[in-house]
């Protein structure tokens, strides 16, 4: 059976950001992701995590000014400065909070374009090479314009493409069951080529992002398909709760157990 954690950006919104963490583990996650970190202390998250006895799969790098529309900075040649004093934020938030894995986000930008193709290229590059320092793996997710309009990173060829001539240890594919559907379909196919690149999974029905099982997918059979595959990482529950965080929960029960 996977092993899932819950998303604090989007489940148990019902609590303040800092209180998800024991609402998490009290309905039975052992592990929690969120987007960012960046407004509360490292070592209150740590505390809050640590009490709550949960682990720490993922954060983000910081987006730029997400409030106005900013979506990374990856691949932005302009922000490089930017960028790379947000890999050091990360990085320290990191350390204090016991994350071993960082999601980069890319940006809106042209992906036809040479210049944010190398731009991305480099960034990518300086955020595995500091945090292999420190241990840590840097993810990239594709994500479908549909939700992001204008990202840069739309594309699982490109992305698996981009880490094997990269070949560096610690760059892995967060693959995004969602995403997947949207952006290509054959989810299945898909896990099962990308499985040597993949670092994260994580899952939402489509198309409405709510609970798996609520919509097109046989979510537990592709749960029951990356058992058997030898997946033995998490899956980060990025989903937007349809009512009550715990009102929808009853889908973990129906996870086929291996």
């Amino acid at each position: 059976m996977p092993r899932f954690a819950a998303n604090l950006s989007m489940m148990f919104t019902e609590h303040p950001f800092l209180d998800r963490f024991e609402a998490a583990a009290a309905a039975g996650f052992d592990a929690v992701e969120f987007l960012f970190p960046y407004d509360y202390p490292a070592n209150e998250i740590a505390g809050r995590r640590c009490a709550a006895g949960v682990e720490q799969a993922l954060f983000n790098l910081p987006p730029g000014d997400w409030a106005k529309g900013e979506r990374g900075l990856a691949a932005l040649p302009e922000r490089k400065a930017e960028f790379r004093q947000s890999v050091r934020t990360a990085l320290a938030y990191a350390a204090v909070i016991c994350a071993p894995r960082l999601h980069m986000m890319a940006g809106l930008a042209d992906p036809g374009s040479e210049r944010h193709r190398a731009a991305y290229r480099d960034s990518l590059a300086f955020a595995a090479d500091a945090a292999a320092d420190e241990g840590v793996t840097v993810l990239i997710e594709p994500i479908n314009g549909r939700d992001m309009p204008g990202y840069f990173l739309d594309d699982f060829d490109s992305a698996a493409e981009l880490i094997t001539d990269l070949g560096r240890d610690n760059i892995r594919l967060q693959f995004d069951i969602y995403h997947r559907q949207v952006l290509r379909g054959d989810v299945l196919r898909g896990l099962e080529a990308l499985l040597p690149l993949i670092g994260h999974v994580q899952i939402a029905s489509v198309p409405h992002r709510q609970e798996p099982g609520s919509g097109e997918l046989d979510d537990f059979r592709i749960l029951a398909a990356l058992d058997a595959l030898g997946y033995r990482g998490f899956v980060g529950c990025e989903y937007r709760p349809r009512a009550a965080t715990l009102e929808g929960l009853g889908w973990m029960g129906r996870v086929p157990r291996a």
